[in-house]
C-alpha cells in the first residue's frame, strides 16, 4: 500500500544549517499494516509523514500509494488517497463550521462538487449515526461549532473525519501528545476500533514507547533519517520497553534521545 525508495530530504542544502532530515530511507506497508513510529529528536518521523503527505517535495528517491507514483504530485492531489490527523487538536478541522459542516467537507474531498443542498436528510442521518459510534454526545450536537469542542472531542472528530472515506493510508502524527492521558487513552481507543473496522493501513508516529508496542502489528525505529528497527508479529507482542531501548542502542550505536518519550 506504501512504498518509499531510497528517499533523502535534505533542509538548507549547502549551507552551515544543512540538515539531512531523511537518509536514503526505504520502507515498505502492506496492505492493512498498522505501524507505529518512535525515534529520537531530529529522527525524520514527521519529515517522513510531510514527504508521504506531499507538504515538501523529497529531493531522491520514490514515493508510491497503492501502485500509483505520487513522488512528483503535489500535496491536494494526494488529498484523495491519504487520511491525516495532526498533534494539533485545532488543526484538521474548520473551528468556524459546525460539526456536520465538517463531516461534509471529510466526506466530499477529492470529489467534483456542483451547486445543491448542502447536507441532506440522508447524510445528516448517516452523521448521526458515525457520530454515536465516539461515545461522546456529539451525534446530540451537529450544529455547534468545532471551536466549542475540547481537545479530546475535537480529535475524535478528527478521526472520524480522516477515515471517513477509507483512505489508501492513515497518518497519525502523534495525535493525542497534545491530550492529558485519560484523553490520550481513549483517542488510541478509538484509533484501534476504527483502523480494525475499516482494515486501514495505518502509519502512527508516538513519542510514548508503551503506546508504539501495545498499538499496531508492526513497530519501526528511527534514527538519523532511516528506519533502524522494524519489529512484527510475536516479537513486537514480547518487546518491553527495556528491550527497546537496548535494541536502539545496539542498533544506532548510541543512546536514546527523546526527553518526552523517556518521561512517558
Amino acid at each position: 500500500m506504501l512504498e518509499l525508495s531510497h528517499v533523502y530530504k535534505v533542509f538548507n542544502a549547502n549551507t552551515v544549517n544543512e540538515k539531512i532530515a531523511l537518509k536514503d530511507l526505504s520502507l515498505t506497508l502492506n496492505n492493512g499494516d498498522f505501524v507505529t513510529v518512535i525515534g529520537g529528536n531530529g529522527a525524520g518521523k514527521s519529515t517522513m509523514l510531510n514527504a508521504i503527505a506531499g507538504v515538501w517535495r523529497v529531493d531522491a528517491g520514490k514515493i508510491t500509494i497503492d501502485g500509483v507514483d505520487v513522488t512528483a504530485m503535489p500535496e491536494h492531489r494526494r488529498a484523495k488517497f491519504l487520511g491525516r490527523v495532526f498533534q494539533d487538536p485545532m488543526l484538521g478541522t474548520a473551528a468556524d463550521m459546525g460539526i456536520e459542516e465538517n463531516l461534509a467537507l471529510a466526506a466530499r474531498r477529492g470529489k467534483v462538487r456542483g451547486l445543491g443542498w448542502g447536507i441532506g436528510k440522508a447524510e445528516r442521518a448517516k452523521y448521526r449515526e458515525k457520530l454515536a459510534t465516539l461515545d461522546l454526545g456529539l451525534e446530540n450536537r451537529m450544529t455547534s461549532k468545532v471551536g466549542l469542542l475540547s481537545g479530546g472531542q475535537r480529535q475524535a472528530l478528527t478521526l472520524l473525519m480522516a477515515t471517513l472515506q477509507q483512505p489508501k493510508l492513515l497518518l497519525l502524527d502523534e495525535h493525542t501528545a497534545a491530550l492529558d492521558p485519560k484523553t490520550a487513552a481513549k483517542v488510541l481507543a478509538l484509533t484501534d476500533q476504527l483502523v480494525n473496522e475499516n482494515r486501514l493501513t495505518t502509519l502512527m508516529i508516538t513519542h510514548n514507547m508503551k503506546d508504539a508496542i501495545a498499538h499496531g502489528n508492526r513497530l519501526i525505529m528511527m534514527h538519523e533519517g532511516r528506519v533502524i528497527l522494524d519489529i512484527a508479529g510475536e516479537d513486537k507482542k514480547k518487546l518491553t520497553v527495556d528491550d527497546l531501548l537496548a535494541k536502539f542502542s545496539v542498533a544506532s550505536g548510541s543512546e536514546f534521545a527523546n526527553d518526552r518519550a523517556m518521561l512517558s
